[in-house]
């Protein structure tokens, strides 16, 4: 067998669209961004300019703020096909950054409410906005969506520090799973500290001073104080952002199902109790009140957030 070597192929233009149309296919053109696309993917820059065009969300972002719940369940499916969590930018999502972005946060917490008909988009405007207050290193105070804790509630259990009112362990647990999921590696650079001592009982407490991803932690693996630890969590975000050591945005979805006269969830007695008698209910309305500085709360009401027998 024999092995010539060819001698190098010379392609000479002597044409100029010849030579033009060998030239582009050298070197290809940039690829155009499509007209409905943004390229700007920072919310904290997004204004009226970028009205009505979707940026993308960076996957890892996208895991740590959103694993455990903040986008509908349809929206969740479209992710999954396209392998791409697009968001369109709002004129709800637009306002609400132009007002954070001039807000003095010395003063005390301003307080929104989204409102609107079925499907108008207000979930995916805090999902925008959730992944905002990511950006400008706020600490995330998020409730995925209020009825589930009213209608579906994993287990009850008697409250062993308010008379006449039920924990939800497990709910409770998976909470704070979710705030830690989203806020550990800002909560480890601040070094947040508790302010006092917490006792869980006669063998266990946490002490003034210690971190409080401790905190949390103890209230996700002892689930019988999750409800509990949430309170205290809560109450020392309130505080240190008063101090000026944190700032902290609440973002909470179907917030009108803490005002529905029932919940879904029985008594002994086969009575229907209040939102009121669920020790995670005075938390959370707690902190969306205006006692405190150096923070935001955003919330969201929505006719499918009530019962069925209300919605009819």
């Amino acid at each position: 067998m024999f092995l010539r070597r060819s001698a190098p192929v010379v392609v000479r233009c002597t044409s100029t669209g010849l030579r033009q149309r060998l030239s582009t296919v050298a070197s290809p053109q940039p690829q155009k961004l499509e007209d409905f696309r943004t390229g700007e993917s920072n919310p904290v820059r997004h204004n009226q300019s970028h009205l009505s065009r979707f940026y993308t969300i960076p996957a890892d972002v996208r895991k740590q703020i959103f694993a455990h719940g903040g986008f509908p369940k349809t929206y969740e499916k479209q992710i999954k096909t396209f392998n791409e969590a697009c968001l369109m930018v709002r004129p709800a999502a637009v306002e609400l950054i132009g007002h954070l972005n001039s807000t003095d946060f010395r003063r005390p917490a301003n307080r929104f409410v989204l409102y609107g008909e079925d499907g108008a988009g207000k979930s995916m405007v805090l999902a925008h906005l959730l992944h905002y207050g990511f950006c400008q290193e706020f600490v995330l105070v998020h409730v995925p969506w209020v009825p589930n804790w009213m209608k579906r509630a994993k287990e009850t259990a008697i409250s062993g520090t308010r008379e006449g009112c039920l924990d939800l362990p497990l709910d409770g647990a998976a909470w704070l799973v979710h705030f830690k999921s989203q806020n550990a590696p800002l909560l480890a650079k601040l070094d947040l500290k508790v302010s006092r001592d917490y006792v869980w009982s006669k063998r266990e407490t946490t002490p003034a001073g210690a971190p409080m991803l401790e905190l949390i932690d103890h209230g996700i693996n002892r689930a019988k104080f999750s409800c509990d630890a949430i309170a205290a969590l809560l109450g020392e975000l309130k505080e240190q952002s008063t101090a000026g050591r944190v700032k902290t945005m609440v973002v909470i979805d179907g917030f009108n199902a803490f005002f529905h006269p029932h919940t879904r969830i029985l008594t002994e007695n086969k009575v229907r109790v209040t939102p009121d008698k669920l020790t995670l209910t005075r938390p959370f309305l707690d902190i969306t009140g205006a006692d405190w500085c150096n923070g935001v709360c955003i919330v969201a009401v929505d006719r499918m957030a009530l019962t069925e027998d209300r919605m009819e």
